[in-house]
């Protein structure tokens, strides 16, 4: 079976809009020229901070499309591929060209609130089918489900084509647990940058990033010195995101990064509804902290 190095720096993608909320294709690849100038590690296209459940099939396809076009194998890309209807997730991996991506991005079944048992065999057959490898989601506070260390350890083992997991729990002792009983070719991945720095002290290798949209440099630059054991010197660079961390998620995500990314005159600051920009106030913050941090 194909593997893939999950190992530095992974960025979620955001979905760019014009001011009439069609897709802004321009922006898009201005965005991915620059995550690949800047040595990200890899590329997730369609996850959910690309605002994916308001984007129309034949939009995620000429997504799709475009990004393999332009990024032309100079990157390794992800594709997320997720729902809560396992026939429904399998029918979309059958049904779509992956020869061009490197592995799938799962989120665990929201909504109907499985069991643990439920989101094993989930995974289990999705594995089964998928012919390329399969990263795990684990992310209850958008689920309403926690995927439990058992869980994630349990599919690890028994499903071969399940390489990692992207954990956006939060829970400590759960990724802990994980990291201390995995086997040593199956990938943690931290899903939440305002924790990636301890993480990669504890074991994780890398991060799925949002805050990588805006600062691929920079940010790399903490998660490589994380993986070449240098805490000392990729703390002041984890450090001088905190403001910035909070910012991007007190008015919900993309909503943060797309603002910094407007103030930084990369895209314009458009959403799809349900979501909406930023507050005025958080606007404000978060064009004084990007002064800041590209001064």
């Amino acid at each position: 079976m194909k593997t893939f190095n999950l190992k530095g720096l992974g960025v979620a993608l955001i979905t760019p809009f014009k001011s009439d909320k069609s897709i802004d294709f321009d922006a898009l690849d201005i965005l991915v020229e620059r995550l690949i100038a800047a040595d990200t590690d890899y590329i997730v296209v369609l996850g959910t901070t690309g605002e994916t459940p308001s984007l129309f099939p034949e939009e995620k396809k000429e997504i799709r499309d475009f990004i393999v076009k332009i990024v032309n194998g100079r990157i390794p890309l992800v594709l997320g591929i997720g729902g809560n209807s396992t026939m429904g997730v399998v029918k979309d991996i059958q049904s779509t060209d992956l020869s061009n991506f490197e592995a799938i991005l799962s989120v665990v079944p929201y909504y109907n609130k499985p069991s643990q048992e439920g989101i094993f065999q989930h995974y289990k057959t999705i594995s089964e089918v998928s012919p390329i490898p399969v990263i795990l989601y684990n992310v209850p506070g958008r689920t309403g489900v926690n995927m439990t260390a058992a869980t994630t350890l349990r599919i690890a083992k028994e499903c071969e084509n399940v390489i990692g997991v992207k954990e956006a729990s939060g829970n400590f002792t759960q990724i802990q647990e994980i990291i201390k009983n995995k086997t040593p070719d199956f990938t943690v991945i931290s899903g939440d940058d305002s924790i990636t720095y301890p993480l990669m002290t504890l074991g994780a290798e890398g991060v799925i990033s949002v805050i990588g949209n805006a600062y691929p440099k920079e940010f790399g630059q903490m998660v490589r010195l994380c993986l070449e054991g240098k805490y000392d010197e990729a703390l002041p660079k984890h450090l001088q995101f905190m403001e910035l961390f909070n910012l991007l998620f007190v008015d919900g995500n993309p909503a943060g990064v797309k603002c910094t990314l407007n103030a930084m005159g990369l895209i314009e600051n458009e959403l799809r509804l349900p979501l909406v920009p930023t507050r005025v106030s958080t606007n404000e913050e978060i064009h004084r902290i990007t002064s800041k941090i590209t001064e």
